[in-house]
């Protein structure tokens, strides 16, 4: 593509060289430059491209978009190469990728999931309720990216403007008429996914996570609200929470779609909840009608997902049986109350909780689920919000018989730092201390009896631990798994 075209609709501040050079690729991390590439200088949270400038025109970038007026012209000897000067180089990677892949968002129906929350599920039950419709159904999210039918492995929950962009170009070349993608916040405040209309926006929850990057609950909340603001067609349908606080005041100043909850405002709601170990009942109340829900997901923060999936399906003008048959075809999401059943007499449960609401909600549901006594391991993440530790802590010990507090990832932190910081709001509750997490793993698992209900929670579905600056292979499941074999069944 020329590069007059890729920067269509695209604001310069100053042009030095040719435009109408051409451009194969686009790239902002130097090291993955390749000759033909446009490299856009975005500033990260850990490093500045304006600093590697040099090393990707040595690469063989022919075009550098970047903001400020000075740039390094390192390796540029010799060669032909255009810098274009830009307010936002991150809001200018967004619209490049979206002109250079054909903005692909346009011919597709994409349906943008954000919340704290409940992401997860409910893009996987929208997917199952489009499929049931008959739409060949692309998505993208925290577990993997799924081009129809096949799958690519996730780098990000929201990956960056030139791969979600690609995605969108592929899930088009591969008969896709549908995308459902989750929209973190990271994604919505780095303008990952700038120029994408959105036909549904859908609004889980808001609780705390991710302050050390928001720094405050209005600024997350800020973030949030882009997708349904800035991203949202004109035409498109908002489908929000309305029992949440923050979901009220995005409804508010949005105001078009369907509200759902469990109260009497909400425009689709529960009731005559039925929570088993074999899944859900309710009844769907929509609009002057009721209709009876059935679902193999567990506890009640499932309830809500199903009722946001719901809305999303009857915002697209799918018929409400075809919404309920997706709704009961849809599976369990692995690494969300998934139970692993290895013959042991005891119920083994792992869960991506790894927030405080979270946690809470998975812990509610562990208690209705035993009249035994509920075990749980987990820890906290390191370089993240270091004040949600002891709140988390605290849920934990006050919802749980034994707590057993290990490591998660802690990164570049001490696992002992983040573990201080957890004790300090289990305090008052029974819990033990173990850091090594397949050591805390196999003392839950040899506590266990007939009755119980363990909870591995935090990682999920991830199948690697980060410590020291490494990442290392490391899996709940297949731990829980063969320490149940090895030390109850005996195998």
């Amino acid at each position: 593509m020329i590069l007059r075209e890729l920067m269509r609709g695209i604001e310069t501040l100053r042009v030095e060289g040719s435009m109408e050079v051409g451009i194969s690729g686009i790239s902002y991390d130097s090291r993955k430059t390749a000759e033909g590439d446009l490299f856009a200088a975005v500033r990260g949270e850990s490093s500045d491209g304006h600093d590697f400038i040099g090393k990707a025109v040595e690469k063989g970038a022919v075009a550098v978009m970047h903001q400020g007026p000075a740039v390094m012209r390192r390796g540029a000897e010799g060669r032909e190469v255009t810098y274009i000067q830009v307010a936002d180089s991150r809001e200018s990677l967004a619209g490049v990728a979206n002109n250079f892949y054909g903005r692909p968002s346009a011919r597709l129906q994409v349906i943008g999931v954000t919340g704290t929350n409940g992401k997860t599920t409910t893009t996987y039950l929208i997917k199952s309720i489009l499929e049931e419709w008959g739409k060949k159904t692309g998505l993208i999210g925290t577990i993997q990216y799924l081009v129809g039918h096949e799958v690519h492995e996730a780098t990000h929950t929201t990956p960056e403007a030139p791969e979600f962009q690609h995605l969108l170009h592929e899930m088009l070349l591969a008969g896709c008429t549908h995308v459902v993608s989750e929209v973190s916040s990271h994604a919505l405040a780095q303008k990952r996914v700038d120029g994408t209309v959105f036909s549904t926006a859908v609004f889980t929850n808001l609780t705390r996570d991710h302050l050390d990057f928001h720094e405050t609950m209005e600024e997350y909340f800020l973030a949030k609200g882009r997708l349904f603001s800035s991203l949202l067609s004109k035409e498109g349908m908002a489908v929000i929470n309305c029992d949440d606080e923050y979901g009220r005041r995005l409804w508010n100043d949005c105001g078009r779609g369907y509200t759902y909850g469990l109260g009497p405002g909400a425009d689709l709601r529960a009731e005559d909840i039925v929570n088993s170990p074999v899944g859900l009942r309710f009844r769907l109340v929509f609009r002057d009608s009721s209709h009876p829900v059935e679902s193999s997901l567990i506890g009640q923060h499932n309830v809500y997902n199903i009722l946001a999936a719901a809305g999303a399906g009857l915002a697209a003008g799918i018929p409400v049986g075809t919404v309920l048959r997706g709704i009961r075809m849809a599976g369990n999401v692995k690494g969300r109350f998934e139970r692993i059943d290895a013959g042991q007499p005891f119920i083994a449960v792992i869960d991506y909780a790894h927030t405080e609401d979270a946690l809470e909600r998975t812990l509610l549901t562990a208690r209705q689920l035993t009249r035994g006594r509920v075990i749980t391991v987990f820890g906290c993440g390191g370089d993240r919000d270091r004040g949600k530790r002891p709140r988390m802590g605290e849920v934990a010990a006050r919802l749980s018989d034994l707590v057993i507090i290990t490591s998660d990832n802690p990164r570049s932190e001490r696992p002992e730092d983040i573990i201080r910081d957890i004790e300090a709001g289990a305090r008052g509750g029974h819990y033990v201390i173990e850091p090594d997490r397949t050591e805390a793993i196999r003392r839950a698992v040899k506590e266990s009896r007939e009755g119980d209900l363990l909870l591995v929670a935090g990682k999920g579905h991830e199948e690697y631990q980060e410590m020291g600056g490494r990442r290392c292979q490391y899996s709940d499941r297949e731990v829980l798994q063969e320490t149940i074999r090895r030390f109850v069944l005996n195998t």
